[in-house]
């Protein structure tokens, strides 16, 4: 895990969204360009809802998810060959279950429980190392990173999204359903939105980009052009 950066100076941009939204290919691409350091919040919440479904804990019961959450070690490691971010959960790499629907549903159930939000804001906060950091999440510009200098919402239409998950298993050889994925979508949504805690929306200083028929590199042009240059 990354050690803490004492210095609020370190540049960051914040990219929010919901799910499908295309933020975490977004930030790694414009992370790459940049040279900055890069930060897949929902990585961690997957992790811990992970850790918490390899322990048969009820995900219902916040204790033991806050217990979880202290517990479990989470490390990010680039594997030397394909060069792809690996996830290692206590020690088990657990890449491609995080990339599951169970583990995304999990995920954004825990999430609504303040105490472990609590738990994790300080392992996100301390990624914020120099030269920068894109840091990709849900309340990334409006809770962890406030004062973070530039923010991104970005956003889709839930068919477009759910097209894009379905195609994205698809070519894991997940087998899936299109109508299925649109249900879990418009759940995760409404979810996410009205939490108590962090719920998902734009920071007021956050540009919105709607990604709805757009491709890849053109969103990433879009970003980049809000950053100064390298």
């Amino acid at each position: 895990m990354n050690s803490p950066h004492s210095s609020s100076s370190v540049p960051v941009l914040t990219i929010d969204g919901p799910s499908g939204s295309g933020k975490g290919t977004i930030s790694r691409l414009v992370a790459a360009r940049q040279g900055w350091h890069y930060l897949d919040s929902g990585a961690l919440y997957r992790a811990v809802g992970v850790a918490a479904g390899w322990a048969d804990l009820d995900l219902a019961d916040p204790a033991a998810l806050v217990r979880c959450t202290f517990d479990t070690r989470i490390d990010f490691q680039e594997d030397p060959v394909s060069r792809e971010l690996r996830i290692l959960v206590n020690d088990m790499d657990a890449t491609d279950e995080l990339r599951t629907e169970t583990a995304g549903a999990a995920a954004s159930a825990i999430a609504a429980i303040p105490e472990v939000r609590a738990a994790l804001k300080d392992r996100q906060r301390a990624f914020r190392q120099a030269p920068g950091l894109v840091a990709d999440g849900r309340d990334m510009g409006t809770v962890i990173f406030p004062d973070a200098p530039y923010k991104v919402f970005l956003t889709a239409s839930a068919d477009e999204r759910a097209e894009r998950r379905y195609k994205q298993l698809k070519d894991k050889g997940v087998s899936v359903n299109l109508d299925g994925l649109l249900r879990e979508i418009l759940a995760r949504d409404a979810r996410d939105a009205n939490r108590a805690v962090a719920p998902l929306r734009p920071a007021e200083d956050a540009v919105r980009i709607d990604t709805t028929g757009l491709g890849i590199d053109d969103v990433v042009e879009r970003v980049l052009a809000l950053l100064p240059a390298r």
